[in-house]
């Protein structure tokens, strides 16, 4: 009996602040420590039941959705505007023991973060990125 009315508490149906978001962002490869190429990549970010999907990170590395958690998530004013603050982290393993490491941090629409790939705690890929949330628009009903 205690354990159904945990299941039921965790399982209300409550989605996380990130749940069905997309992002629009621009993905800079990070070499020696300074952007390599001139020209950024495109990436679009979506968040969906508890995890995120790069599509960067997949074209790039390979790498599908992965869970993420919300270590930070804060309301604040700016400008008599409500924002949400939060800083995310997402890690995987796939099969050749490569890291994947996902940091974001959302800050009302606008994201920035960084891909980093790591096998034997040598770092063999780094990016960076940021962007803006899309935002659909709402209709306005006509009288």
């Amino acid at each position: 009996m205690l354990i159904a009315t945990f299941t039921l508490v965790s399982f209300k149906g409550d989605k996380d602040p990130l749940h069905k978001r997309k992002v629009d962002a621009q993905v800079t490869e990070i070499k020696d420590g300074k952007p390599k190429g001139n020209k950024p990549g495109v990436d679009l970010i979506e968040f969906k039941n508890g995890k995120v999907y790069s599509s960067f990170c997949w074209d790039k590395m390979e790498f599908s959705d992965v869970k993420y958690a919300i270590n930070k998530d804060s309301t604040f004013t700016d400008e008599g505007e409500e924002k949400h603050y939060m800083e995310v982290e997402a890690i995987t393993t796939n099969d050749k023991n490569e890291t994947l490491n996902m940091t974001f941090i959302v800050n009302g629409y606008d994201i920035e973060g960084s891909y980093k790939l790591v096998k034997k705690d040598v770092v063999k890929k780094m990016f960076t990125f940021t962007g803006k949330e899309k935002v659909k628009a709402k209709k306005e009903k006509k009288e």
